[in-house]
């Protein structure tokens, strides 16, 4: 039986609302030849299976073995041009790659003056709403029809095209060159995390250095500016510049409010944008403006033309409630968190086809962060417990680690002594093999390797000595992303003031007045 998650065919018919699964039935039987078709059948037993079964399938008798592939790759085509005529998904970029297809069949049956009138007015849509790329096919196809057929309408038309194509294919080879360098940057992000090292640094700067074209901003428009801001931006949080990270994250979401169409036609990179601004103020603790630019960007999607479909579902859910946890975090306030998780574990079990395996980790360490700070350790252990027994998660080893670290603190809170030892056996051969020991990880195992040395009366000063080594690496260029993760310092003031961990949070937050 086929992996019911791998099959993309079922996936996409169980990705359809109820109005697209009806407008695709209209679409079927438009001809009455298509009432009986086979795969209107195959579709209407996809529709009612809960998970995908071959057997049934061929036991339904629609279909014989040996066409079921050929089928279903005709009923997943039939499917995407229904969705196409749909009007929800009928958006600019759609609506422009339609008009060239019109002018094709049109240059193909050698009506060349109906062509060319609809690729100018194509092309003028396109430049306007920073389809550059489009305008360049538009543009080039142009030129082939004037090849053919000279319209002698206007001056010059040879060099004005060519003048159009030289600009709109240099904007193209720089928007390509920033979007190739922003998305290495956040391969390099993703694989190893911040800079750890000199050595890191050094190599993150040459290659940033080395890779980034050269520009003069006031010739840039939305498109390239954008991709400038998110190539900064990632090369910002990877040497950890997290002032920078808020500077560049800004201009990113400034640019979609100084032109608020776009943010109706790139709502994913408007969501992104906003997600950055909101961790890089999370990193600098400005938690008044953190939670301005929350409320905002929530106003934003709630707007009835803000786009509504699957994915940008998926990514406003993820985007908003990852920040919510977060907002609680800075402000200390983890039990009046607490209400959020049944929302995200249920968020993540609607929108699991559309968020990968890596963020969906990074929810539950949150969430044992939450716990851990309303003093629940055996539910965070129990999250934490979910990130470290996947042996699927290839990225962000940092994630990995802290997650293990956390645990040992967790079962040390909890007084789980004898899970305890194992732990430190377990993280330590983890954190050798990834060859990821930092300075802050290894006086927190050091410490808790002692503990059961430690006299009752002598613990208080152990607490202190440890808070002293570990405020040395606070503001540590490498060291400090440990305490983006945990907030281990406020622990131990909690132990060495008698307080809750989110009392201590709490109060360090009403110090911070920005």
């Amino acid at each position: 039986m086929t992996n019911p998650h791998k099959d993309a065919l079922f996936v996409l018919v169980k990705s359809l609302s109820k109005s697209e699964k009806r407008q695709f039935k209209l679409y079927v039987g438009r001809l009455g030849v298509n009432t009986d078709a086979k795969f209107l059948g195959l579709f209407n037993l996809l529709d009612k299976l809960k998970v995908y079964d071959e057997k049934s399938i061929l036991a339904s008798g629609i279909v014989k073995k040996t066409q079921l592939s050929n089928l279903k790759a005709h009923l997943y085509k039939q499917i995407l041009v229904s969705l196409r005529l749909n009007p929800v998904n009928q958006n600019i970029r759609v609506q422009i790659r339609e008009q060239l297809d019109f002018a094709t069949i049109l240059y193909q049956k050698g009506l060349y003056k109906q062509s060319l009138k609809i690729l100018d007015k194509a092309k003028g849509i396109a430049i306007y709403n920073e389809e550059k790329n489009i305008a360049y096919e538009i543009v080039e196809l142009e030129k082939i029809i004037e090849t053919q057929y000279i319209t002698r309408s206007i001056p010059d038309r040879a060099d004005e095209l060519a003048a159009q194509a030289r600009k709109l294919s240099e904007q193209n080879v720089l928007t390509s060159r920033l979007s190739n360098l922003s998305l290495q940057l956040y391969g390099m992000m993703l694989k190893v995390g911040y800079v750890r090292n000199d050595e890191d640094l050094s190599r993150v700067r040459k290659y940033f250095a080395d890779n980034l074209p050269e520009y003069n901003i006031q010739d840039l428009g939305f498109r390239e500016k954008l991709w400038l801001y998110k190539a900064y931006l990632w090369y910002s949080f990877l040497i950890q510049d997290f002032l920078s990270c808020y500077k560049y994250s800004s201009k990113w979401v400034n640019l979609f409010y100084e032109n608020r169409k776009m943010i109706y036609l790139n709502p994913v990179f408007f969501l992104k944008g906003n997600h950055y601004l909101l961790e890089s103020l999370f990193f600098v603790k400005y938690s008044s403006q953190f939670k301005d630019t929350l409320e905002k960007m929530e106003a934003i999607v709630g707007e009835k033309d803000f786009s509504k479909n699957d994915n940008i579902a998926s990514l406003a859910f993820q985007y908003t409630y990852s920040n919510k946890l977060n907002l609680h975090f800075l402000e200390g306030t983890f039990d009046k968190g607490l209400y959020l998780v049944k929302i995200i574990e249920y968020g993540i079990n609607k929108h699991r086809d559309r968020i990968d395996p890596h963020h969906i980790m990074i929810f539950y360490y949150k969430i044992a962060c939450l716990y851990f700070g309303v003093g629940d350790n055996k539910t965070c252990i129990k999250y934490l417990k979910m990130i470290i027994d996947n042996k699927n998660l290839k990225m962000r080893e940092d994630l990995m680690c802290f997650a293990r670290v956390l645990s040992l603190v967790a079962h040390y809170e909890a007084g789980m002594d004898y899970h305890l030892e194992i732990q430190l056996k377990s993280t330590y051969k983890f954190l050798l093999k990834m060859n990821d020991l930092g300075a802050v990880q290894k006086e927190m195992i050091k410490f808790l390797r002692q503990l059961g040395d430690i006299y009752p009366h002598e613990l208080k000063a152990e607490f202190q000595k440890l808070y002293d080594e570990l405020k040395k690496y606070e503001d540590h260029p490498y060291e400090k992303r440990a305490f983006l993760y945990l907030d281990i310092l406020s622990w131990l003031e909690s132990h060495l003031q008698n307080k809750p961990v989110g009392q201590i949070i709490r109060e360090k937050a009403l110090t911070i007045t920005r």
